[in-house]
């Protein structure tokens, strides 16, 4: 076997390249989608066994829902592209390019075994630039058959030296290849296929038997005229151990899977389900298809399921007639191979054997799978095909007449397969190029239409999304998630009728239920989904909570183990006021999903329905141990420790609120609540600041802007907060609280009295009853000396508030000043009396949080205004002061600035006795 050299090498990866390069502008598309940006098990917070515990898509094993694609070594390969790059695609297409070009370099090498160093470089061009190739390189899932066939080839070609000299048994080699053999199947399923590929060469390659030859000893050791040949003994055990792995392998395979295959619909595999004739003549028609997308590769399409290929139901159907050609030119290959001894009939069957073995899992001839055709398990097979091609071309070439043409034929098809390739690339590029191209080959597959739907639906286009989810329903109109789709689009569109019609046309076409026959075994797991939309579709009308309840607990009667229904139920009965309930629901879902950091966080919610913060943050706390940086647990149990009042909890939750915030840059309510922790803690510069970046992302925050005009007003920077409280009430004229502290600023700080009176006239237009506007307002008509309206004004509020004291009091002084008024004839205040000023009741600190949901996909807590009150310290308020003399009465003016100075202690004695009294939004 000639060496393979760096020439050629380099060839072949600037080849891969050319063909490849613009696959890095893809992106994530088709199945990426669930095995890349839905599969958690990429994430480092997931500890690795889970890899060996989950199928590719990241299901547990267990789960009769898991598709049992069993391939934990390409699913680490992912999770080394998330741990370097997390979700940037490029880095994923990289890795597969690079192991595209590995995987062509290895078929050289294999190819030497059987062709000569000009035709085996053929080959390995052939199969570098094939078309089938794009979704196996281009779809990042394809990774799977790139790392398979890395490890397939490599233990085929440890196998390869097993002889050793003098016809000796080299075991070493041996055990290398069945090592490889066993991570090739970790890679992906067919790697085990290999195995008979071993066979084949160890039989027909090493040991040099054709079939006459095997029949003519077999004949003579049965008659008793020979023994067994030494070296079919060596034959036999080599095969033996072969064999015998290969058991071993499948047995572990199979306990894997639990000794469960995975459900498949008559949507994934129409044939599958079918009766005799249908099923047999359809299968065996599916072989000449796949050979025919190996030699014309011009029409490419990503999805070959439900109506793509219409059912062979009759053996008198003309496409018998390429399932008969193929067999009997398939057979004429095999004959040729194994009864004539010699160098071409050994590239045949080497070719043969490299084209239908790694084949056999997908041919649906001995289990079914859940696809028709499918252009990546082509990835090994076209292997062979390239084989077979270049050792043609060989023949073909070696014909002097024949040489210029074959070689501008060659010339030609690698030129149009490279440009195919190229081209087929783009298509790839997003979820809608790639279905809108499969579509231009198949308007049949009703899963198309939906899949262009979806990549509409995802760019918020429903309107146009709604006519292709429409068309599927009319190519396939029994297709449950078509109906399920067309409802989801009518939701969004806000048209609600349409959408529960179109999800009880879904219903309807539920299979029913059979006795003594398993539910679950006949309906794909996501049609369920059916009952979910339905019932969240109904219960926002909240007449019907109770038959929303009905559809949930006809979900979980169909299949129990169905966690959705669980969650979405406990949803519904928190709603409906019976947390209990909730509680037992969410707890059957960690049941069957203990490690759902998800559900952990809404059991959470459930105990803060039910008035227990304790045991609500331990599950909190429980859902942060499972996901660090589960944004949602993040920011809700630091808003829990916040509210708790406990100063131990605060380091703790800014810790998890600035995790949040690096979460969640642009979510303002994380700097918020970060200054509302701040305030607590009297850092003020450091409120500011996170006050100031809330209101830097969300103009027009009512309580960032209302908290940081209450903090500059209480930190004597009064003046700041009014073009703040401005803004406030530009936004929310109508914010009581807002309008009480910018009237209080323009009373004490700005002396203007007009203006803080058309804020608490603007309070009693809004709420008449309002204590606070009210009683300020006496205060204004006080300060402009209307003693008898003010004194009107406080009969008014007192018949509001008739047990507050401070305005019993403001009112005796009033009554006082006026009767001094009377007496003395001044229009000044008295010396002997207390200057009444408005009731100044301590502004409290306003947190806004967010209402939390209780869903599998929840969204954060609604804005609201929450008091945070605090202790103060009552002040002595029966100390009366002196009587003045006569001429400090005629010197009152004089003294009016001193007494001004006194109002502020006023205001603090007054509104210490309301320290306890909150504000309500």
């Amino acid at each position: 076997m000639a060496e393979v050299t760096l020439k050629e090498i380099g060839v072949l990866s600037c080849v891969v390249v050319l063909c490849y390069w613009n696959s890095l502008f893809c992106g994530f598309v088709f199945d990426d989608v669930s095995a890349i940006l839905d599969n958690k098990d990429l994430h480092p917070a997931t500890p690795l066994k889970k890899l060996f515990q989950n199928d590719f898509w990241g299901t547990p094993m267990s789960e009769e829902r898991s598709h049992k694609s069993y391939r934990p070594i390409t699913v680490l390969t992912f999770r080394l592209n998330y741990l370097f790059s997390e979700l940037n695609a490029v880095s994923y297409h990289l890795l597969n390019l690079l192991l595209h070009a590995v995987v062509c370099v290895i078929f050289l090498k294999v190819c030497r075994l059987f062709l000569d160093k000009r035709t085996s470089l053929i080959a390995a061009l052939l199969f570098a630039v094939h078309p089938i190739h794009t979704e196996a390189v281009t779809g990042v899932v394809g990774r799977a058959e790139l790392l398979s066939s890395i490890f397939l080839l490599a233990a085929f070609l440890s196998y390869t030296k097993s002889k050793g000299p003098d016809n000796s048994i080299a075991w070493t080699p041996i055990a290398a290849a069945v090592f490889l053999v066993a991570v090739a199947t970790l890679c992906k399923e067919q790697g085990i296929t290999v195995v008979g590929i071993c066979c084949v060469y160890e039989v027909f390659i090493a040991q040099g038997y054709t079939l006459p030859m095997l029949w003519d000893t077999s004949v003579q050791i049965l008659l008793g005229k020979g023994s067994i040949p030494y070296s079919l003994l060596q034959t036999l055990l080599k095969l033996i151990v072969l064999m015998f792995s290969t058991l071993l392998l499948v047995v572990i395979r199979v306990q894997v899977i639990q000794s469960q295959l995975p459900v498949f619909t008559r949507f994934d595999n129409p044939a599958a389900v079918s009766a005799t004739p249908a099923r047999q003549l359809t299968f065996n028609y599916l072989l000449p298809v796949n050979a025919w997308l190996l030699l014309n590769p011009s029409e490419l399409c990503c999805d070959w399921t439900m109506g793509t290929i219409p059912l062979v139901e009759s053996f008198l159907d003309v496409r018998n007639l390429a399932t008969l050609l193929f067999f009997f030119f398939l057979g004429s290959l095999v004959i040729y191979s194994v009864r004539y001894p010699g160098d071409s009939s050994k590239t045949v069957l080497m070719g043969l054997c490299l084209m239908a073995l790694p084949f056999i899992p997908a041919s649906n001839l001995f289990f079914p799978v859940g696809f028709v055709v499918a252009e990546r398990v082509l990835y090994v097979p076209s292997m062979g095909f390239c084989i077979l091609v270049a050792h043609g071309w060989k023949k073909l070439s070696s014909k002097s007449r024949l040489r210029k043409l074959s070689w501008i034929f060659l010339a030609l098809v690698l030129f149009t397969h490279g440009v195919k390739t190229f081209n087929r690339n783009w298509d790839w590029e997003s979820e809608y190029t790639l279905f809108m191209s499969a579509l231009k080959v198949n308007k049949n597959n009703a899963k198309l239409w939906n899949n262009v739907g979806h990549a509409l639906e995802n760019e918020k286009n429903y309107a146009k999304a709604l006519r292709f989810f429409n068309q599927a329903t009319r190519v396939q109109p029994d297709d449950i998630g078509a109906h399920m789709n067309v409802g989801r689009t009518y939701k969004n569109l806000n048209r609600s009728k349409e959408a529960e019609e179109s999800y009880l046309i879904a219903k309807s076409l539920m299979p029913q239920v059979i006795p003594g026959k398993r539910y679950a075994a006949r309906v794909a797991p996501n049609h369920l989904n059916v009952y979910i939309n339905l019932a969240n579709l109904i219960r926002a009308n909240e007449s019907r909570l109770e038959e929303a309840d009905q559809l949930y607990r006809q979900a979980i009667s169909m299949r129990p183990d169905f966690k959705q229904a669980y969650i979405s139920r406990g949803e519904l009965l928190l709603k409906m006021n019976k947390p209990l309930e909730a509680k037992e629901a969410y707890l059957r879902a960690l049941e069957l999903d203990g490690m759902n950091a998800d559900l952990w966080y809404n059991l959470a919610i459930v105990y803060i329905e039910l008035k227990d913060p304790n045991e609500a943050l331990r599950n909190f706390n429980q859902a942060l141990e499972l996901n660090r940086r589960h944004k949602l647990a993040l920011f809700n149990s630091a808003l829990l420790m916040q509210e708790s009042g406990n100063s131990k909890l605060r380091p703790e939750a800014k810790k998890r609120l600035l995790t949040y915030v690096e979460e969640e840059p642009h979510d303002a309510n994380g700097y918020f609540n970060l200054g509302m922790l701040a305030m607590d803690e009297k850092k003020d510069l450091e409120a500011e600041k996170w006050m100031k970046k809330a209101i830097q992302l969300q103009h027009g925050f009512r309580s960032a802007l209302f908290n940081l005009a209450l903090l500059y007003s209480q930190t004597a920077r009064e003046l700041d907060a009014l073009p703040v409280l401005e803004e406030l009430l530009r936004y929310y004229p109508d914010h009581i609280k807002g309008l009480i502290l910018k009237g209080d600023i323009l009373m004490n700080q700005k002396k203007d009295t007009k203006g803080a009176k058309k804020c608490f006239e603007k309070i009693l237009e809004m709420d008449p009853t309002n204590v606070q506007g009210k009683h300020n307002l006496c205060v204004v008509y006080f300060e402009e000396r209307d003693l008898l309206r003010a004194e009107r004004c406080l009969v008014e509020t007192l018949a509001l508030a008739p047990h507050e004291e401070y305005i019993q009091r403001h009112l005796s002084i009033v009554r006082s000043k006026i009767m001094s008024q009377n007496t003395a004839g001044q229009t000044t205040p008295p010396a002997g009396v207390q200057p009444l000023r408005k009731k100044k009741t301590p502004f409290e600190k306003l947190q806004e949080e967010k209402d939390i949901p209780k869903m599998n996909t929840p969204t954060k807590r609604k804005n609201k205004e929450q008091v945070k009150t605090k202790s103060q310290q009552e002040r002595n308020t029966n100390k009366e002061a002196k009587q003045k003399s006569t001429k400090e009465i005629k010197d009152i003016e004089n003294k009016r600035v001193a007494a001004l100075k006194r109002l502020e202690e006023m205001e603090r004695i007054l509104s210490g006795e309301l320290a306890d009294e909150h504000l309500s939004d």
